[in-house]
């Protein structure tokens, strides 16, 4: 384990790599947002096309690089613009003496430095003495170069000093930056074999990690190694501080001229606030940064929800990557971005809206495993239920607060259609939840076997996917409505057939199966011979699935085993096969109503009738036998059973099962 010292210093280097990346962004985002003026000639035009590529391929190479490498190249080019810092003071110094007392006497209402003297040349030296420094010490020169730097610097100071003529000053500074531009030129030549071997080995790595892992994987890496949310987080945050500061004091400065109150108003706060917002999303990258914030925001949220309802699943915190690819492609879907200013700001709060709605669809997914967990297994602790509880009524009273707000203030329109299905849709998903989670709480309560509850469990989620399947078929409709006479595009047509395939279609044909599975499970349950009155209590077991006695009556399969209808029909749910023994459940379509039946110990109940049923079962297990194999082999464990689509086949006009249909405390309706 990293000692504490360690850990700081770990995440002092990410803070400072996510730093020194976040400039590269403002600089690609500057070049696509400048203003681009065609009409300057072929050469003009040439020329700025090939400065913002290479000022656009340049940024992207700086951001992808390594952690060391990123290091490097910032050393060297803080020690290129102190070398250049420090040959404009020189310049400035020797050609404009006057320079500093004016500017300070303009500033200050007083002379703070003299038109010359000791005071002047001393600081002046030490400004230029700490940039030499700086300057060798990024560079690494060596020591007795190092000192040739330094002089180099530090001469044109001497000819203050020495109070030469204004041109041989000059001269002095001008040649003494030749010196230092030629010696900067000169180093940096020389890293440019570490530089091309530097590329080489970016490039080979790239082109290994892309033929063995692929290109998803490539992008993963990159993305996770130069922290990009981070970094497009940085980068938003740092715009819209520094736009509201400006903002903030050219409002002040405004109506302290006009000789209104410098504090601002709520009007003025509002107006401030919706600029910000308007220049937050003005590009891609600013959307991007946006969708960033965005999924800072939901992971918290949602790790919130979870540790207040009290769910361990890890599934449930994808509510951070969630909520930000959703917002972005609605940001492209609706090309938020080229939006005119006022029209970008109604299509922002709309789809912050459907965001919202989204993102409250998300949490009672979160929600609904909890309250199933509890209730299916009988949790009785109070405080365990409350937060689950309070959780699913907010998801059922939000919506229709949302709802009702958005209706007093907009008219019907394609939007706020959308919005009204989503709300509607999910209170009724929550009534579905609670429903099911009441069922079994009262199946809880009885503490007696309730035959019917899987019955009722079915037909309530039942209920809740055909309404779900509707909801999904209108607002295809409403999107193809929107498609065609408000807003085309090609991203809005391919949501539009994901929706379809995923939400529709895939939707449609899991339900079917669901139905499918759950008719030939009853049919092959209702043609197995039922055990009933003296011969069920003649047999002192317990059900194998369940482990519970038999109070009614029990189902005896060919393989002469027996079970509960209830739990056999889950079973065969998931295959075709006894529990015990792993033979097929073979249905006969004339079953005898006086079949041998043997409990799970091989206890064989007397029955008058024992010579033809022990002959009915010799010709059964003289036709097991004579089988090559058994289909399907006796494994350790039966949770852990795996078979394939073709094992699991077909019997009796069923389709084949699938285990996306399993649901161990109910019947699953495919959710």
């Amino acid at each position: 384990m990293a000692s504490p010292h360690a850990r700081i210093s770990q995440q002092a280097l990410a803070v400072v790599d996510v730093v020194f990346r976040v400039p590269c962004i403002f600089i690609i985002d500057a070049i696509f947002n400048s203003y681009y003026d065609p009409g300057s000639g072929w050469a003009g035009t040439t020329g700025k096309v090939l400065l913002r590529f290479l000022g656009i391929l340049v940024s992207s190479v700086v951001l992808v690089l390594s952690q060391r490498a990123l290091f490097r190249f910032y050393m060297l080019f803080l020690a290129v613009l102190l070398g250049v810092v420090a040959v404009l003071i020189n310049y400035y110094a020797t050609s404009h003496i006057d320079f500093y007392s004016a500017y300070y006497k303009a500033a200050l209402g007083f002379r703070l430095l003299p038109r010359n003297g000791p005071t002047l040349w001393l600081g002046m030296a030490v400004v230029q003495l700490m940039f030499g420094i700086g300057y060798v010490v990024l560079l690494n020169i060596q020591s007795v170069f190092a000192a040739f730097v330094v002089l180099d610097i530090m001469i044109p100071i001497w000819g203050l000093i020495i109070e030469l003529p204004v041109d041989v000053r000059q001269l002095v500074a001008i040649t003494s930056g030749l010196v230092l531009a030629v010696n900067t030129a000169v180093y940096l030549a020389l890293k440019l074999k570490w530089f091309y071997y530097s590329c080489r080995y970016v490039f080979l790595l790239v082109r290994h990690m892309y033929r063995i892992y692929g290109v998803q994987l490539l992008v993963e890496d990159t993305w996770k190694r130069i922290r990009f949310p981070d970094v497009l987080r940085v980068f938003w945050l740092t715009r819209m501080t520094a736009q509201a500061v400006i903002l903030v004091y050219v409002v002040k400065v405004v109506r302290n001229e006009s000789g209104e109150q410098t504090y601002l108003t709520w009007d003025v706060f509002w107006d401030l606030l919706s600029n910000l917002i308007i220049s937050g999303c003005d590009s891609t990258l600013t959307v991007l940064g946006m969708s960033a914030v965005i999924s800072s925001i939901a992971h918290y949220l949602g790790l919130s929800i979870l540790a207040f309802i009290g769910s361990t699943e890890e599934e449930d915190k994808r509510l951070g990557f969630v909520a930000p690819v959703l917002f972005f492609i609605l940001a492209l879907q609706t090309g938020l971005s080229g939006l005119d200013p006022d029209e970008r700001l109604v299509r922002l709060s709309r789809n912050m809206c459907l965001l919202l709605t989204a993102i409250l669809h998300f949490i009672h997914g979160m929600t609904d495993p909890v309250l199933m967990s509890l209730s299916a297994s009988h949790v009785s602790s109070v405080r365990r239920h409350c937060p689950v509880l309070l959780v699913s009524l907010c998801l059922f009273v939000l919506p229709i607060v949302l709802s009702y707000a958005l209706w007093h203030h907009y008219a019907l329109n394609t939007w706020l259609f959308a919005v009204t299905a989503f709300c509607v849709e999910l209170c009724l998903k929550v009534i579905v939840s609670l429903t099911v989670y009441t069922l079994f709480m009262v199946d809880g309560y009885y503490n007696v076997l309730w035959e019917k509850l899987d019955d009722y469990v079915y037909y309530v989620r039942s209920t809740g996917n055909v309404i779900e399947f509707i909801f999904g078929v209108i607002m295809f409709g409403n999107g193809a409505y929107t498609m065609m006479f408000e807003s085309g595009s090609k991203i809005r047509a391919c949501m539009m057939c994901l929706h379809a395939y995923f939400n529709i279609y895939l939707q449609a044909k899991n339900g079917w199966k669901t139905f499918i599975n759950r008719r030939t499970a009853v049919k092959k349950i209702n043609s197995l011979p039922e055990v009933k009155g003296s011969q069920l209590r003649d047999i002192e077991d317990v059900c194998a699935i369940c482990y519970q006695e038999f109070a009614t009556s029990a189902r005896l399969t060919p393989c002469h085993h027996y079970f509960h209808a209830l739990c056999l029909r889950k079973w065969l749910y998931i295959q075709d096969t006894c529990p015990m023994c792993h033979q097929k459940v073979y249905i006969e379509e004339e079953a005898q109503d006086s079949a041998p039946f043997s409990n799970n110990n091989g206890y064989v109940a007397p029955d008058e009738n024992a010579g033809e049923l022990a002959e009915a079962a010799g010709a059964d297990a003289a036709a097991a036998a004579g089988e090559p194999e058994l289909e399907n082999e006796l494994l350790e464990d039966n949770d852990s059973i795996e078979y394939d689509e073709d094992e699991w086949g077909t019997q009796n006009g069923g389709t084949p099962l699938e285990e996306d249909y399993i649901n161990d405390d109910t019947d699953s309706s495919g959710e």
